[in-house]
This record gives structure tokens, C-alpha cells and sequence, in this order.
């Protein structure tokens, strides 16, 4: 009993740690990146180049937290069917490697603007502009690996609605998180110019997730649905 309560809090916790970092990453990024204005973003990172590494770096590291989180979900919950458990793993775990190859756009953004002699065969505007690719290479990176982490969320509210071991309503709202992820990554491939129809699955994500993280966190699991997977092992 006290392992798997220590395993919820444990999941709990790298979960937390996870969207903190994520928010943390992405909110220092976009007080640097000016959309559409290459030379106003270059003059930012340039200026505050340790923010620039310092987001991209905890972007990483939340990444292997989002990875460990759903391991330490995957101990939790596969007694209650292995099978979905270890496919929401390996879908976390796609997602998670297609969003750190993402982030090596960032870093070549950094080495363009970074002054390096071999580069001086170039104009200032068109390594600026290259930067600005760059970013916006690492952005349709992210979404694609949003994929990934939409879908990952649909065997594992399942889990979590069937498992006992905690209240099916954040089951529900991992569900209905999956859908709007998959919304927002369909609306920003396919219909780029209405971001706004996707802030509703941005709003589904927060509630959902965070719920879940500090549930586990806070209260752990249900002492009843720890009984009924004994009962059923």
C-alpha cells in the first residue's frame, strides 16, 4: 500500500515539475522571439543570450520529467490492463524525442547569431532571417510532437476512468484533453490563420493536467482500487 501511494506522489510530482518547467521555457522564449520580426527577435536573443540557452535547456530537462512521469504512471497503473499502459508510454516517448529533436532549432538559431568567422560570408538580414526559421522550424516541430502527447492522453485517461484507484472524472478530463490537443494540431497545420478556435483545448490541457499532477501529488490513490487490483492479481 505504502509503495504504490509513494509511486502516485512520485508520478505526481514529476508531472508538476514537467509543466513547470515547459511554462517556465516557453514563457522566457516568447519575451525574445517578436513573431514576424526577424531583426527585433535576433537583437533579443543577442542580448539576452543565457535566457535564450536557459530556456531551451529547461525545455530538455522537461522533457525527461514528462518522460519519467509517465513511466512512474505506467507502474501505477498497468495492473489494470498492461497493454494500454505500456502504449501510452511509448506514445509519451515519441512525443518527447520528436520535441527534443525539435529543439535543436533553437540552438542553431543561437549559432547563427552568434558571430562566428565562418559566417561572415553572410549578411546580417539573411542570418537573421535564418534564425527566424529556425524558430519557426523548432515551433512546427513542437506541434507535431503535440501529436504524440495528444494521443498518449487517450489510453491513459482510459486507465485512469477504469483503474479505481482514482476519480473517474479526471479520467474524463484526460479524454476530453486528448481531443483538444488533436483539435489545436489539426487547426495549426491545417487552418494556420484561426488560432483562436484552439484556446478552449488550451484551457481542457490546464484543468485536466494539473488536476491530475496535483491529485496524485496531494491525495494519492484510492485505498479501495489498491485492494481490487490485489484482489484481481
Amino acid at each position: 500500500m505504502n509503495s504504490i501511494q509513494k509511486t502516485a506522489r512520485i508520478a505526481g510530482l514529476l508531472y508538476l515539475i514537467f509543466m513547470a518547467c515547459l511554462i517556465i521555457a516557453t514563457t522566457v522564449r516568447s519575451q525574445l522571439i517578436v513573431p514576424g520580426d526577424a531583426a527585433a527577435t535576433a537583437r533579443n536573443i543577442v542580448a539576452s543570450e543565457w535566457l535564450f540557452r536557459a530556456s531551451f535547456v529547461t525545455e530538455l530537462l522537461s522533457a525527461v520529467f514528462f518522460l519519467l512521469a509517465a513511466w512512474a504512471l505506467y507502474v501505477l497503473l498497468k495492473p489494470t490492463n498492461s497493454d494500454l499502459a505500456l502504449l501510452f508510454v511509448l506514445l509519451n516517448a515519441g512525443g518527447v524525442a520528436v520535441q527534443s529533436i525539435s529543439i535543436l532549432n533553437q540552438i542553431t538559431a543561437l549559432q547563427l547569431l552568434g558571430g562566428a568567422g565562418y559566417l561572415n560570408v553572410f549578411r546580417t538580414e539573411q542570418l537573421q532571417a535564418w534564425a527566424m526559421l529556425s524558430l519557426n522550424s523548432y515551433t512546427n516541430g513542437f506541434m507535431i510532437a503535440e501529436l504524440f502527447y495528444g494521443t498518449w492522453l487517450l489510453p491513459l485517461g482510459c486507465l485512469v476512468y477504469k483503474s479505481g484507484l482514482l476519480p473517474r472524472v479526471l479520467g474524463v478530463l484526460l479524454i476530453v484533453d486528448f481531443a483538444g490537443i488533436l483539435f489545436r494540431f489539426f487547426q495549426f497545420f491545417l487552418l494556420p490563420g484561426y488560432d483562436t478556435i484552439a484556446y478552449p483545448g488550451l484551457v481542457a490541457s490546464l484543468v485536466a493536467e494539473f488536476s491530475l499532477s496535483l491529485w496524485l501529488l496531494i491525495m494519492g490513490v484510492k485505498t479501495k482500487g489498491v485492494k481490487d487490483q490485489k484482489q484481481d492479481d
